[in-house]
């Protein structure tokens, strides 16, 4: 089902209560009806395949009303009162066939939940008969077929669930007699054909109508949907709708959530569009081929936190009255015509989390307010033609992340951005920007991308840029001279400092002759060894990036060894420079670090430690100790890193793949995201690869390589072959299968141990159980690491939801893992290495 968590509602729990419990109507006489409800239960679940032994507990030793998964109430404290029974199956790894027969003669049977299991069959035209039935889930339960019109025998039913399924043809007509249905949710399907009128005639009951990723390529919206006074949650999307709004939608005054979009929608928004809507919430409109000034009335709905129009055709100004609605969270214009100034901010008011308004013709200054909106962590304005200067207080909202105004025609220096700790993406591309880099961007924690290219900044590039952890810089086309700093040049997988001829440095045009390294001799020598299992060795290094996140804190790194040395991991991480480099070779560089009682040793960091359980690899390491001989240096001992550095390949992928979705005009979809590409740096940081190949190739070809490789199947989203067009959440699930293999430590199409199911089926069938996340996550990661592996497992298992409008977008994944990170290593008193001193 749909959820409408993303603007703080939520749904009725439709599908375990219901607003009226139905008694059992009365029992035949015959024998076979008399069967006593436990015997029909035992009868049922003979039919299923239970792998996981989740109904174990069902047997004649115990009340069924007492077993696990069944709940039995009563309407009245009468012994001989009527029982209504509700089956919560859902989640149990359950398959086989459905025994429909005997469970629709459980007498009182009013909630059935099948969902989130692996039937692979389609609906038991038995289920018709379960005639007290009040709520049906049978959510991403890989039923198929066409959908029975049977169901309409369900006289009582209150909340139908098919969504998540592969069900084809036209949606029953019959449907229309269930006249008493509050929930219908057939989102993520492939149904398809006209909507019948009197389905929507008929149900005017529904609270919520989900129609949602299906192949309706031949309907335009029903006008009969507005006629529905009831609906609250209306979601519509990615199912290929035709023509224009209605006008009848305008009347829906109880809808608290509107989704129309990814749909061929065309025309204008009908006039007075929101001024009877005072419960709307979210609005979506976006990817549609919408036209016309946006109706002012919108500004009018007081409860609105999402409004989402982008992709698009909008021509005129934003409603003048959106800025300054109360609850408003999201705004998303980007990529239509819109223009006009922006207007100031409410002062003390404004809740505004994003503002994404690239691609359209605003003109004038950015508002000089923006710095007192304290929740805003996205501003995107490029491709504008703004002009002015950039305000100081531009980066003063504490959770801002994200500034984009690119490509505009802006003024002015550079202010100083030292109130913005938690600042990733800096793009000022594109303008007429003047005066010095300002130096104070190194002060910024997680700041790892700057783009300042095309302006007519001057000075140098500041040293303390090298501070920073960067995924990009780019001051190209400006008029900057000096010496670049050298790290900048040979360690930053994207910099790009050409059209400065007054810039020098290695590499560069013009050579500074930097004076050669001079090295002390070896005073003593040790092999240090960076080690990890399996899936978790992408995460050697990360904790580089924790310790400026959040400044000291209790260190990951964990050192073995077997001579008594003054030495600790931070230590280690501070000597991992270039001008420490002293060798490289086939497995890593050796840096020459200097100790704090004047010492020198010889580090080896190596690059790939295999796939060696960690007892193996100390057991190794201590043999190796044991060599004596004057010509062999002496191996000291070595150092490793639990599971919390995970979170920074988590995070560098999230942040390459937000860049994609949500800073690059026009947006890229990656389209084949997965392990594989997925390439790591010698300091293991995460680039990219393998994005954009569609559009190179062409759909077909693309389409039939896909087809052909079944390898990676389970990074695929589950919609992706039904959908008409690929969408950014599809890139969402294949991330989700990748932080699952991060906290597992399972690669992701590999077979488990007990049972052949990719990573995603075999964490669901874990996680509903008891204790289920400490038998998924990765035994390897230490105690103090599992709070955040938890949180970074409830993550993926959104991103990897059956229904795409359940997954968050990758600004929003990007956000909860810089939150995770956060949380997990607030700032402490500085804590010593863990050391080990083996005999």
């Amino acid at each position: 089902m749909a959820s409408a968590a993303a603007v703080g509602t939520s749904l009725p729990l439709f599908l375990l209560l219901v607003s009226t419990l139905i008694a059992a109507s009365a029992s035949p006489s015959s024998a076979a009806e008399a069967q006593a409800p436990q015997e029909l239960l035992l009868d049922f679940k003979a039919s299923l395949r239970d792998p996981s032994g989740a109904l174990s507990g069902w047997s004649r030793s115990a009340p069924y009303c007492n077993w696990p998964h069944v709940a039995c109430t009563s309407a009245a404290a009468a012994a001989n009162a009527a029982v209504s029974v509700s089956l919560s199956l859902q989640g149990l790894g359950l398959s086989g066939e459905l025994s429909a027969a005997s469970l629709c003669r459980v007498p009182g049977l009013v909630a059935l939940s099948l969902a989130s299991n692996g039937f692979n069959q389609t609906i038991p035209l038995d289920l018709a008969r379960c005639a007290s039935l009040a709520s049906l889930n049978l959510s991403a339960g890989a039923f198929w077929g066409p959908l029975p019109e049977q169901l309409a025998a369900l006289p009582a039913l209150v909340s139908l669930d098919l969504s998540g399924n592969s069900f084809e043809g036209q949606v029953p007509a019959e449907l229309a007699a269930l006249g008493s249905l509050e929930v219908l949710d057939l989102g993520g399907n492939r149904l398809s054909g006209v909507l019948h009128p009197a389905l929507f005639r008929n149900l005017t009951s529904l609270h919520l109508l989900d129609l949602s990723g299906n192949q309706f390529l031949e309907s335009e919206l029903p006008p009969e949907i507005g006629r529905m006074s009831s609906l609250r949650w209306l979601y519509l999307q990615g199912s290929g709708f035709t023509g224009a709004i209605p006008e009848s939608f305008l009347g829906l005054e109880q809808l608290q959530v509107l989704d129309l979009s990814m749909n061929s929608l065309t025309g204008a928004v009908p006039p007075g569009f929101g001024l009877k809507l005072q419960k709307l919430m979210a609005l979506d409109l976006s990817q549609n081929g919408l036209s016309g000034p946006f109706p002012e009335e919108i500004g009018k709905c007081s409860m609105l936190q999402r409004f989402e129009v982008h992709d698009n055709a909008f021509t005129g100004e934003l409603p003048g009255g959106l800025w300054s609605l109360p609850d408003l969270r999201v705004i998303r214009a980007q990529n239509n015509r819109f223009t006009g100034r922006l207007p100031e901010f409410p002062s003390g008011q404004s809740r505004l989390e994003q503002v994404q308004l690239d691609n359209n013709s605003f003109s004038g200054g950015i508002p000089q307010s923006i710095g007192q909106v304290r929740t805003l962590y996205r501003f995107s304005a490029s491709l504008n033609e703004l002009n002015g200067s950039l305000p100081e207080n531009i980066c003063d909202s504490p959770e801002m992340s994200t500034i984009n105004i690119s490509r505009n025609s802006l003024s002015g220096t550079i202010p100083e951005f030292r109130s913005c700790r938690r600042l990733v993406s800096l793009y000022l591309a594109g303008n007429g920007f003047t005066g010095p880099i300002p130096a104070s961007l190194g002060d910024l924690p997680v700041l790892t991308y700057i783009d300042m290219s095309s302006n007519d900044l001057t000075g140098g590039v500041p040293a303390e840029l090298q501070n920073l952890k960067l995924a990009l810089l780019n001051v190209s086309y400006n008029n900057l001279s000096g010496r670049v700093p050298p790290s900048l040049i040979s360690e930053l997988p994207a910099v790009f400092l050409q059209g400065n001829p007054g810039l020098c440095g290695p590499g560069l045009p013009n050579d500074c002759d930097a004076p050669l390294r001079k090295h002390q001799a070896l005073a003593l020598a040790a092999t240090v060894a960076s080690f990890l299992t399996g899936v978790a060795l992408l995460a050697v290094g990360a904790f580089a990036v924790c310790r400026r996140l959040h400044g000291s804190e209790p260190s990951p790194w964990k050192l073995v060894l077997f001579h008594p040395v003054k030495i600790t991991g931070e230590e280690l991480l501070a000597g991992f420079h270039d001008k420490s480099i002293i060798g490289r070779g086939a497995f890593g560089k050796i840096y020459l670090i200097e100790l704090q009682d004047g010492q020198n040793i010889a580090v080896k960091r190596l690059v790939n430690s295999g796939k060696l359980p960690f007892r193996a690899v100390k057991n190794e390491m201590k043999a190796l100790a044991k060599v004596r001989h004057k010509n062999i240096a002496k191996m000291l001992g070595f150092c490793y890193s639990d599971g919390e550095g995970r979170v920074r390949i988590a995070m560098g992928v999230a942040l390459g793949l937000a860049h994609l979705h949500h800073d690059h005009t026009p947006q890229v979809l990656h389209r084949d995201l997965k392990a594989s590409n997925v390439l790591l740096d010698d300091e293991f940081e995460p680039r990219i690869a393998g994005f954009g190949v569609d559009r190179v190739v062409g759909e077909m070809a693309y389409q039939t390589s896909m087809a052909s490789d079944l390898n990676y199947k389970c990074y695929v989203a589950p919609e992706q072959s039904r959908a008409k067009n690929p969408t950014h959440l599809m890139d969402v699930h294949s991330f989700g299968v990748i932080l699952l293999e991060l906290v597992t430590g399972k690669p992701a199409e590999q077979p488990a141990s007990d049972d052949s199911v990719d990573i995603v089926r075999w964490v669901r069938r874990r996680i509903n159980v008891a204790d289920g996340a400490s038998q998924i996550l990765d035994p390897s990661i230490s105690r103090t690491a599992q709070q955040g592996m938890q949180a970074a497992l409830e993550l993926a298992l959104r991103c990897t939801s059956v229904m795409p409008n359940q997954r968050p977008a990758m600004d929003e994944v990007v956000r909860s893992l810089q939150q995770l990170c956060f949380s997990v290593h607030p700032q402490t008193p500085p804590q010593p290495t863990e050391i080990v001193l083996e005999p």
